[in-house]
């Protein structure tokens, strides 16, 4: 398709495994990270909806076109998208005529207006925010079988990539080009074409490269995280490296200088990362395996029960993860070649599972959603004003019925 371990709970909260030969800005980046973390209070909360419900992806619109004009998008479980104002976190408008569950949220990179969902209806819908109707300016329609569980936009705004549930012995990358998606002549798009031999079972994640428009990486049930360049002109030339996790994959994502490593979390809490970079050489391409982060990090007075995602920040070259409690307590996990460390906590936002997250690292700000249907803005130093109050949300959601949930410190491990 052309389109040209362990760990030692002795060690003192503060302490961490770092590289054997670290430089001195790498050791103050991550210091001045975790001093940042810290910092973070709770700047917003969002106004519960009237049909409360689970907050399971979230995105932010790029750089504003003009003042005050930055969005938040959140994809609930209750197969709706609700569009929030990036400062205030008031509540703007709702897509709510989906016939099917949503999978992630995605803002447009270069029109921060245009907002991109995938729906097991087998079509991948964008909306434009500026215009006051419930009907989606551009549908992308997959084949009659597809049920879309997962998706992404590429960094120029240019082609769209979603996978499938396995249905029957089918499982597929369905591709679209993404040009024009305001032309209201042709609201309707075919797919370009679709990949169909490189996983076997339900594709959980995809995510392209954040520089280069033509690499994506995806992960499935199969347990394979596998590299493609579309450029190529057919499936098993563009498929670059398919890397194993030995699980179900939860999350993928691009990390290192020029965002040659990949990395994934699992539905089991495990950790892997490899390093494409050494594709072409005698070294191993695995940095880091973790089979479960629950046991592999230590924290004080606290548990680890799941992990959320992970984010790059570029400034310190290290990779993070987001992991939390049942509770809603939001834990940020540093990754080293040498293991898993705990960098901080954020306790007392959240009532239960934190289900999703946005890290803006130039405004040092975190956005964080969840089970009790909070969507929360820290901000470091913040002063909480809103008089809504954390509440715990004991409803039954249409999520449990499609996602696989995380599994939680109170089900039995596997040793």
């Amino acid at each position: 398709m052309d389109l040209s371990m362990g760990c030692d709970c002795k060690q003192p909260f503060r302490a961490e495994v770092i590289p054997q030969t670290p430089d001195s800005f790498e050791m103050s980046a991550v210091e001045k990270i975790e001093e940042q973390f810290a910092s973070l209070r709770i700047a917003k909360r969002s106004v519960l909806s009237e049909e409360p419900a689970y907050l399971l992806d979230v995105d932010v619109s790029g750089p504003a076109q003009s003042e005050g004009s930055r969005f938040v998008a959140v994809s609930c479980s209750n197969k709706s998208i609700r569009v929030y104002n990036r400062e205030t976190l008031s509540f703007l408008r709702e897509y709510s005529s989906c016939p099917g569950t949503l999978s992630g949220v995605r803002f447009a990179r270069v029109c921060d207006s245009l907002v991109f969902s995938a729906c097991s209806d087998g079509t991948v819908k964008c909306w434009d925010i500026r215009l006051a109707t419930q009907k989606a300016v551009q549908v992308f329609s997959g084949y009659p079988s597809n049920v879309f569980i997962s998706f992404d936009i590429n960094c120029s705004d240019l082609v769209i990539c979603a996978g499938t549930e396995k249905v029957e012995t089918d499982t597929f990358l369905v591709f679209w080009d993404a040009r024009g998606s305001t032309d209201c002549a042709s609201t309707t798009r075919e797919p370009l074409g679709v990949y169909s031999e490189s996983h076997n079972d339900d594709v959980t994640k995809i995510c392209f490269h954040p520089a280069k428009p033509s690499l994506v990486v995806s992960g499935s049930t199969d347990g394979l995280v596998n590299v493609f360049d579309i450029n190529k002109d057919n499936e098993d030339d563009a498929l670059i490296s398919t890397c194993n996790s030995d699980s179900s994959v939860s999350f993928i994502g691009w990390s290192g200088k020029g965002y040659e490593q990949i990395y994934c979390t699992t539905h089991d809490e495990g950790f892997c990362w490899w390093d494409l970079a050494q594709l072409d050489t005698e070294e191993p391409i695995m940095l880091l395996r973790v089979l479960d982060a629950r046991d592999s990090v230590c924290i004080e007075n606290g548990s680890l029960n799941y992990l959320v995602g992970g984010m790059y920040h570029e400034k310190a070259d290290r990779l993070f993860l987001i992991g939390g409690t049942a509770t809603g307590d939001v834990h940020l996990i540093s990754c080293s070649a040498a293991g898993l460390s705990l960098v901080g906590t954020l306790p007392g936002g959240h009532s239960a599972t934190v289900r999703s997250f946005c890290w803006n690292l130039e405004e040092e700000s975190l956005l964080t959603g969840g089970e009790d249907a909070q969507l929360l803005l820290w901000r470091p130093g913040a002063v909480e004003r809103s008089l809504a109050k954390k509440m715990s949300m004991k409803v039954a959601s249409s999520v449990q019925k499609r996602v696989r949930v995380h599994s939680s410190s109170l089900k039995s491990r596997k040793k």
